[in-house]
């Protein structure tokens, strides 16, 4: 695998909470059987909050795996609608998905039919063996081809086996289960009385994010692309792509509520996340223009309120604002060329 710059600055992406989604292991290596490790411990309840009439959402208090999280660091969203649930995004483990199931059974006796994947992070997905479990493993799990392929291709094992180290394997037992119905741009699910729409519109966060449109109740589910007070992840994504998405959600829908899979759902989501990566972005292109070397693009970053008055509320700030100001500037760099 040739590094690049990119790979050099975001250390070759092999470490963090980022796996390089055509990184492919050796069969040696994937040749082992989860089904042997003894099952992680149960995972405490959070909260099941409803956020429209059809949109109900576990929402993930950290950002990061922890051992004391057990991995819950992303939200789990369901689309409730008279003729089943939809998962949107089912978390990062066996438990985790488990633990999301007890809540909704509390809330509905509707059957889960289907799952959709945003992309391939793991935890946005290792949690499709507990709906399996539960539900069939017949159901419908979607996603963009390139995420599908990803995870069949080795990212399923790497991000599998990281999760178990960053939590001290208390996801144990997870078993790899990769999405297996394909999509594309505009396809609608219909639930009877609320559909889910799908948007692509090329490298975001990752180079196959999906979000879901609820339009009856002006709900967007928008994976990575957006977050609440989080700093998204961009070793395999563009700053300048997540901003033409986002700008493609907006023209493209009427969606009144952002739910995003880090953070709270709601209005402010949208130009919270705008305004730090214009800031970012904008911040990197001027220090490119002015020939300032990639060491001194944080102290422009940092000059720019759209940047710096977001430091306070942002979980994670000091530990990663200073590598994405740094993918910010080779991206800006290479789009000078």
């Amino acid at each position: 695998m040739r590094l690049t710059r990119r790979a050099m600055v975001t250390g070759a992406a092999l470490t963090g909470c980022s796996i390089p989604y055509n990184l492919r292991m050796p069969e040696a290596y994937a040749a082992g059987d989860d089904e042997m490790r003894v099952k992680g411990p149960p995972v405490k309840d959070q909260p099941l909050q409803k956020i429209s009439p059809h949109v109900l959402m576990v929402e993930a208090p950290d950002g990061f795996p922890t051992p004391e999280n057990q991995g819950m660091m992303s939200n789990i969203i369901f689309v409730v609608g008279k003729e089943g649930v939809v998962v949107i995004d089912s978390g990062a483990s066996f438990q985790i998905a488990d633990m999301a199931i007890r809540q909704l059974r509390r809330k509905t006796k509707t059957p889960v039919i289907a799952i959709v994947n945003t992309h391939y992070h793991g935890d946005h997905w290792l949690g499709n063996h507990g709906f399996v479990e539960a539900y069939g493993r017949d159901i419908p799990i979607y996603a963009h081809a390139g995420t599908r392929k990803a995870i069949e291709g080795g990212t399923g094992i790497s991000w599998r086996d990281s999760m178990l180290r960053w939590t001290n394997d208390a996801t144990a037992g997870t078993r790899i289960i990769p999405p297996n119905k394909d999509v594309e741009h505009g396809l609608a699910i219909s639930l009877g009385d609320a559909t889910l729409k799908v948007h692509h519109y090329g490298t975001a966060h990752t180079p196959f994010d999906i979000a879901i449109e609820v339009p009856e109740d002006r709900v967007m589910c928008v994976g990575d692309i957006m977050m609440d007070r989080r700093i998204a992840n961009m070793e395999d994504g563009s700053y300048q792509g997540t901003l033409e998405a986002i700008d493609s959600l907006v023209k493209n829908s009427r969606t009144e509520i952002w739910a995003p899979a880090h953070g709270d759902a709601g209005t402010k989501v949208l130009e919270w996340q705008r305004s730090l990566f214009q800031g970012i972005f904008e911040s990197c292109v001027e220090a490119v223009k002015k020939n300032i070397p990639l060491e001194g693009a944080l102290a422009v970053a940092m000059k720019d309120p759209r940047v710096s008055s977001k430091a306070d509320e942002t979980k994670g700030w000091d530990r990663n604002i200073g590598k994405y100001v740094s993918i910010a500037y080779l991206e800006a760099e290479q789009a000078q060329f």
